[in-house]
């Protein structure tokens, strides 16, 4: 198991947190995602998985939620 917490910006509300956890669970191997919002900031987005996933598949999946951006990755454990 893999946990990931990347920065993201752009989210401002309760609309875009489901947005973005909906898209991001609907990726293989995804297992649970929590969101720390930050309105206006960088909001702290966290993403249980079975293995590491491709920055490429999470950047997609935050594009497809509504335009969001990864603006790093604050912390990998497992």
């Amino acid at each position: 198991m893999t946990t990931t917490t990347y920065a993201v910006t752009g989210m401002s509300c309760e609309h875009c947190v489901q947005a973005v956890t909906s898209e991001l669970s609907g990726i293989s191997g995804v297992s649970a995602v929590t969101v720390d919002l930050v309105p206006g900031g960088s909001s702290r987005v966290t993403v249980a998985s079975d293995g590491p996933l491709p920055e490429d598949a999470v950047s997609a999946a935050l594009d497809e939620a509504g335009g969001y951006r990864i603006s790093g990755l604050t912390g990998v454990s497992g």
